[in-house]
């Protein structure tokens, strides 16, 4: 079971676009995240990332992918955010073979509801940019785990240990 949070946050009720691949073939579902726990038999990982085909986001998005089946067997949905269009979100999924969902949110309504932009200083100048950071529903819509603000070298694998403990 993942570490409790402190934060409450539900699972927003509003439409989302989720682009995935199947069978070579681009879907996408405009679905809201409550409705997709409330149909499924299974938790919900949400990570938010910065830009698709950036060295640290394709890390996330490969560990995600290749440990797909080891989040399946603890019973949890996999799907990424950022910012980037549902054509970037094509391109980076056929060129990296990734195998979960993402979100795009260009008009960064979901970013902001899970308050993921902030200030970054980025060489001595400040821009508002995404804070990589990840939230993890149980089957029931509840928040049991978040982080903000991690590293995504290894994190699959740091997320799946605290989800197996």
């Amino acid at each position: 079971m993942a570490k409790p949070t402190t934060e409450v946050i539900d699972l927003p009720d509003f439409p989302v676009t989720i682009v995935r691949e199947l069978d070579g073939n681009f879907i996408h579902d405009n679905i809201s995240l409550k409705e997709l726990v409330t149909n499924s038999s299974k938790g919900l990982i949400l990570y938010f990332y910065p830009k698709d085909n950036t060295p640290g986001c394709t890390t996330q998005a490969t560990d995600f992918t290749a440990h797909i089946n080891d989040f399946d067997t603890l019973g949890y949905d996999i799907i990424g955010v950022s910012r980037d269009s549902v054509e970037s979100h094509e391109k980076f999924i056929a060129k990296h073979d990734l195998h979960i969902p993402l979100i795009s949110d260009g008009d960064e309504k979901l970013c902001q509801y899970f308050d993921v932009i902030k200030e970054k200083n980025m060489y001595g100048k400040i821009t508002l940019g995404l804070v990589r950071s990840t939230f993890v529903f149980d089957k029931s819509g509840t928040l049991t785990h978040a982080q903000r603000n991690l590293r995504a070298k290894d994190y699959a694998e740091r997320l799946l240990a605290v989800l197996a403990s």
